[in-house]
């Protein structure tokens, strides 16, 4: 359950949107969701440089390309607000619907991504707000989740609370999924049985 600091801050977000003229909780809960999901593509790709710069071996296949570096949260972060809501709504946000390529399922479902901030002062404190919220966890990402799900009122209906990482890894561990299994998660939320049964795997049949 998310508490403490990053509870706090992600409330800060949600005032931030509210007092700024954005009252339908979903949209918030949309807006916030996809500035999460260019922070973390950065933070990716900050890695990738880091291995990159290591091995003196070119990312071959980077998220951001030369001519798209503008787009990247660590960048487009420190420009006036004006230039910043400019590059998310103009570059940001169309780069989101097409990524993958046109017909891959990611763009099939982001092709309505909408971005619906109105206006540079907003962006540029919610922009302020979410730049201290590590997202390396997957816990993290979890929790502000179920922290935003909790904001609404019928968050019931739109949307499923996580299941524990604890249990989780009860499921994993009494399962066993091996490198030749098939493994499925009908009532797939956030994926986190998914993931960590792919992690399990990787640790327990390294040299398969």
């Amino acid at each position: 359950m998310i508490t403490g600091e990053v509870k706090s801050k992600v409330g800060r977000v949600w005032d931030a949107f509210w007092s700024g003229g954005i009252a339908n909780p979903l949209e918030v809960m949309e807006q916030i969701t996809y500035l999460l999901f260019i922070k973390r593509l950065d933070e990716l790709q900050t890695v990738k440089d880091r291995r990159a710069n290591a091995t003196g071996t070119p990312d071959p296949d980077p998220f951001f390309d030369a001519d798209q570096q503008d787009l990247r949260w660590q960048n487009f972060k420190v420009r006036d607000p004006e230039i910043m809501y400019g590059l998310v709504a103009e570059g940001v946000f169309p780069y989101l619907r097409r990524m993958g390529g046109d017909e891959s399922t990611y763009s099939h479902h982001m092709k309505d991504a909408r971005f619906t901030i109105p206006n540079a002062n907003l962006l540029a404190k919610v922009v302020d707000l979410l730049d201290d919220l590590g997202m390396d966890k997957s816990d993290t990402k979890g929790d502000i989740y179920e922290y935003l799900l909790a904001k609404i009122a019928s968050a019931g209906q739109n949307g499923q609370f996580r299941t524990p990482r604890h249990i989780i890894d009860l499921m994993v561990e009494m399962t066993q999924p091996g490198p030749g299994d098939e493994i499925c998660d009908p009532a797939c939320g956030t994926a986190g049985f998914l993931v960590q049964a792919s992690s399990y795997v990787k640790r327990t049949h390294k040299s398969s």
